[in-house]
């Protein structure tokens, strides 16, 4: 089996979320599907998948070690994040292509099931207070055993898509959202904050300080990721659980925060961190820590599917974040996704990741990939990171 063409596609759908997808096609008939993970680098990572392909067309999709290690080397410089984003998703659709060629799910050749279903965090919606406790409540009505939200603005965001960020009053305002959501909900739903790395560490910590009498189950991204040693200090001085990892790529950042015991969880993005590939890695190594895995998953169905697949083959699972319940939305272009309920999510015993792209639908559906997002500001005009 060899691969015959590699082709992406940007595209949004009903709900009017955007997804990057990738197809792998090989001249057996099999064709497996990725996602890349930061789509606002989307021309930059479309041009990346093309230069890949000049190692990847050919090559048979069971060697995924060997072309994982020379689509990372071959350059002679270690790759950059746009080129991780670039291997996740051509790895990812490899394992796709694995487990339809021997009719196996993906999840039982990365070991089999040690879970029958895996315990997912649904998204708060909202930007007052009122709105963010309606929307845990109505969560926690409809299942959801976990919730997650982030850190407040302050603002909202203009027509030009800047808002602006004071960290103190948005400090005061998410322990005030956090202690309405506890009482609104009670101690059985556990609640994750994402600070989303937009404090600095002293104000990171003071904020854990905030928000230890409503015990977060963890505090996601307390500080900026560049730096992974800067966990050293921090951890010195917050007693709450610190999950961290999504903005990194490859195995290689996740070293010190595994190896010294920085953090509680490992907030692993597959479509950014190199694929199921490396993912796995990351997730063995972090078991020998007892560190469990929390996998980044902010955007569509393959991900998602991805996502559940390393999560039920691995011992060491916190929870999988799933802002949407699987199923619930974008039918036309992802036809068949994976299964939710009552708070779990699972892969089906199907060939594969169990997700499917509809390419026709697709062709429609194309949006340019470039896109820069959101942008915030603190109130003296300098960034902050969104």
């Amino acid at each position: 089996m060899k691969v015959t063409g590699i082709k992406s596609y940007s595209v949004a759908g009903e709900s009017g979320r955007g997804y990057f997808v990738v197809r792998v096609d090989t001249d057996a008939g099999h064709y497996g599907l990725g996602e890349i993970g930061i789509r606002g680098w989307g021309v930059a990572i479309t041009h990346a998948i093309d230069h890949l392909a000049e190692l990847v067309v050919g090559a048979d999709p069971w060697e995924s070690e060997r072309i994982w290690q020379e689509m990372f080397r071959s350059g002679f410089f270690p790759v950059d994040t746009v080129y991780c984003c670039a291997i996740s998703a051509i790895d990812i659709a490899f394992w796709d292509i694995k487990g339809k060629s021997i009719d196996k799910p993906v999840y039982k050749l990365l070991g089999g099931p040690v879970r029958n279903k895996v315990v997912s965090y649904a998204h708060v919606q909202g930007i007052d207070i009122d709105d963010i406790v309606d929307s845990a409540k109505g969560l926690a009505e409809d299942g959801w055993k976990f919730l997650r939200w982030h850190q407040l603005e302050t603002s909202d965001y203009d027509d030009n898509g800047v808002g602006i960020f004071d960290p103190l009053v948005s400090m005061a305002k998410t322990v005030e959202s956090f202690s309405a959501v506890r009482h609104a909900v009670g101690w059985d739903t556990q609640l994750c904050l994402d600070i989303h790395t937009r404090l600095n560490p002293a104000l990171s910590v003071q904020l854990c300080r905030d928000l230890e009498p409503y015990k977060p189950f963890f505090i996601e991204d307390p500080i900026r990721s560049e730096n992974p040693g800067a966990y050293r200090n921090l951890r010195q001085q917050v007693s709450l659980p610190i999950a961290a990892g999504e903005q990194w790529g490859s195995k290689w950042p996740f070293r010190e925060v595994i190896e010294e015991d920085l953090i509680d969880y490992a907030r692993i993005d597959l479509c950014i961190v190199g694929g199921i590939t490396e993912a796995l890695k990351i997730t063995h190594w972090a078991e020998t820590h007892y560190i469990d895995i929390v996998p980044h998953n902010p955007l569509g169905p393959v991900s998602a599917a991805a996502c559940v697949s390393l999560c039920m083959a691995s011992s060491n699972v916190g929870a999988q974040e799933m802002p949407t319940r699987p199923g619930s939305f974008d039918h036309k272009l992802f036809p068949r996704q994976i299964e939710w309920e009552n708070g779990y999510s699972w892969c089906p015993d199907v060939p594969g990741l169990g997700v499917d792209f509809d390419i026709d639908e697709a062709e429609h559906a194309y949006v340019n990939p470039q896109e820069m997002g959101l942008q915030l500001r603190r109130p003296d005009g300098s960034k902050t990171n969104w």
